[in-house]
């Protein structure tokens, strides 16, 4: 039976980390592209329970991880996921409410 990443040490996610780091690049070595996109974002998974979910606030604004040209302004949490709105560097809603993995937030913006 497989663990949740919340009951992962922080150790534990590291090396959970590097064994799928080594897995997506035999996977993208090999042209399979859809299981280096899984490892991916199981990757990003575990990275969002090394982060304090505390530290991200109602209101702050990002930049997305891998979209340059979007920001993310959190409306709330829930657990490692951030619940908000996309939009592009103009102000233009992309998508009206969605969630993303905390990991994926960089750079705040506002």
């Amino acid at each position: 039976m497989q663990r949740r990443y919340s009951q992962y040490t922080v150790q534990q996610l590291r090396e959970e980390i590097a064994d799928l780091t080594e897995k997506a690049q035999k996977a993208e070595q090999l042209g399979m592209v859809n299981e280096y996109a899984v490892h991916q974002r199981k990757i990003v998974m575990a990275k969002s329970y090394m982060l304090n979910p505390r530290e991200y606030r109602r209101g702050q604004v990002y930049e997305i991880n891998g979209s340059p040209s979007e920001k993310f302004e959190i409306a709330y949490m829930n657990g490692v996921f951030a619940w908000g709105t996309r939009k592009t560097k103009q102000d233009e809603i992309v998508n009206e409410e969605e969630a993303l993995p905390i990991a994926l937030l960089i750079d705040r913006l506002d």
